[in-house]
């Protein structure tokens, strides 16, 4: 009997347009816009039959747009659905304006059936909502046979594609980033241009912090209005044209040199106005005009690597790590450990050679990295003299193996420590909060579990039993350690880096701060 219900179930049909729709379900697709007519229309209320919201539009066109907009306010590919021939043609006005725009649209078509295809078959463009999201975002056209729509197929025979993953974030080059601040800082009438790209990436809080942390004014374009408010004392929108023309240095944050800009030449602009130009799009760099500086990649990335080259204090993760790469040897091995302190560690600093990082790996495992750490330093004391290893530790993961420091030491192995410490495990509090939390009762009943005692001079471990041991809380002072710590190939060297308690890669809510016994 079970085996009859089983060869019930695996025989069980469902048709194409119903696989469609669980399809775009699983891509989060939350809107059609569209037309129906055949062989779509199944399509439309199979879409509906789980929970996707289809509007029905009166043009192409129209339907066109409105799911490109969806795509642009949500992160998500809107889909528009239309029939073949004409319907798929008046729908190319949106996928153009949505490729120009950068917005992910998701355009799913009826075709003729496959006996035709070799007859003179429709255009095609890039599949799929991977295509849509990854990169610079546009438009995807999926063609859709119409004996697909009504073909009824075995459940059992499906294979389902997962939910496509977020775009990756990808950084610009520290070196970039690097002569990018030092062309502001050095600039007389600098200004900031934000476009609809720093929109779409979210980046309002990056940008809005840089234009004031640098009291930068800003100009931004008409759909890059809102990324920091018109309202603004550094909005330049209402002197647009004397912004353009008279700025020295200007940055491009997600905007491009095209018609509404003026293209970057004179008379709008002086003649040797140098561009900083921000593009998640390798293709748009120097188009019209040869920029100073390129920074390739996600655009609030970007704007917080800019923001990590201002000295400001405390020190944040991003300040840390920037400074770090700044010096570090490209040959060097990276070993590093933590929460935070791994996870924000790799996306800056780089590594240039193959086996030369090791961190906490597949089972995510703590306390690894002063014996990694070891390890790494034997083998380039006998097959690369002169090797140098970095072990960048979070202070908890720091605390697992600590006493390794000894061994390190007792076979004076010249390893670099670097503990980038915030009190805590992911976060802690300061002297005066955790002060004030003793006040009311002994800590194993008021101190929150993720925190570690406060300002720990985890450097007088390594002074201890004879290396170097420094204590940092500037840029400045980091920068001087990292530089002597190198400088010595003798002895190994312990760097405390003191950084802001509730530094994260982004805001954390803890509700022990609003406690009534606080």
């Amino acid at each position: 009997m079970p085996d009859s219900n089983f060869a019930e179930r695996s025989e069980e049909q469902v048709s194409g347009a119903k696989v469609i729709a669980q399809a775009l379900k699983t891509q989060d697709v939350e809107y059609v816009f569209g037309i129906v007519g055949i062989p779509v229309t199944e399509i439309a209320i199979a879409a509906q039959q789980l929970g996707i919201k289809y509007i029905g539009m009166r043009n192409e066109q129209a339907a066109c747009y409105a799911a490109s907009a969806i795509g642009y306010l949500t992160g998500r590919p809107g889909v528009c659905l239309v029939v073949s021939g004409p319907g798929l043609i008046h729908a190319l006005g949106g996928m153009a304006n949505a490729n120009m725009n950068c917005w992910p649209l998701l355009v799913i078509g009826g075709s003729p059936e496959r006996n035709q295809e070799t007859m003179g078959a429709f255009q095609e463009f890039p599949q799929a909502v991977r295509s849509s999201i990854y990169g610079r975002p546009g438009a995807c056209y999926v063609d859709i046979p119409a004996d697909f729509v009504n073909l009824q197929v075995n459940v059992s025979s499906i294979k389902h594609v997962e939910r496509c993953m977020s775009p990756p974030i990808s950084m610009a080059e520290t070196s970039a980033v690097c002569t990018a601040a030092s062309v502001i800082k050095n600039a007389k009438q600098p200004l900031l241009i934000i476009g609809k790209g720093a929109a779409y990436a979210h980046a309002e809080e990056s940008i809005q912090k840089l234009v004031e942390q640098y009291k930068l004014p800003f100009l931004p374009t008409p759909m890059g209005k809102g990324v920091v408010p018109d309202n603004h004392p550094y909005c330049v929108g209402a002197a647009r044209s004397r912004a353009l023309q008279f700025a020295d240095v200007i940055v491009l944050f997600g905007a491009r040199l095209n018609w509404i800009l003026h293209f970057g030449l004179p008379p709008r602009y002086q003649p040797d106005v140098k561009f900083i130009q921000v593009d998640i799009c390798a293709e748009e760099l120097g188009n019209n005009v040869k920029p100073a500086v390129t920074l390739l990649g996600d655009i609030n990335a970007v704007t917080k690597q800019e923001l990590a080259s201002k000295k400001s204090l405390p020190m944040n993760y991003y300040t840390v790590f920037y400074h770090v790469q700044e010096q570090l040897p490209r040959d060097c091995f990276v070993v590093s450990e933590g929460a935070n302190t791994m996870d924000i560690g790799r996306t800056v600093i780089q590594n240039y050679l193959p086996r030369h990082r090791l961190d906490a790996g597949t089972f995510g495992t703590m306390g690894v990295g002063l014996g990694f750490a070891i390890a790494a330093a034997m083998v380039a004391k006998d097959r690369s003299p002169g090797q140098r290893v970095i072990c960048v530790e979070g202070d908890s993961a720091f605390g697992f193996s600590g006493m390794e420091v000894e061994t390190i030491c007792r076979y004076n192995l010249p390893i670099i420590l670097l503990v980038v410490n915030n009190n805590g495990i992911y976060q802690g509090f300061d002297t005066d909060t955790w002060k004030e939390m003793l006040k009311f009762q002994d800590a194993a009943s008021v101190v929150p579990p993720m925190c570690l005692l406060p300002n720990s001079h985890y450097e007088q471990v390594m002074t201890a039993f004879g290396g170097k041991g420094y204590f940092v809380q500037t840029p400045e002072e980091l920068q001087k350690s990292l530089r002597q710590s190198l400088a010595d190939t003798a002895k190994p060297s312990l760097i405390n880096i003191m950084i802001e308690p509730q530094a994260t890669r982004k805001t954390q809510d803890f509700h022990w701060l609003t406690r009534s016994n606080m």
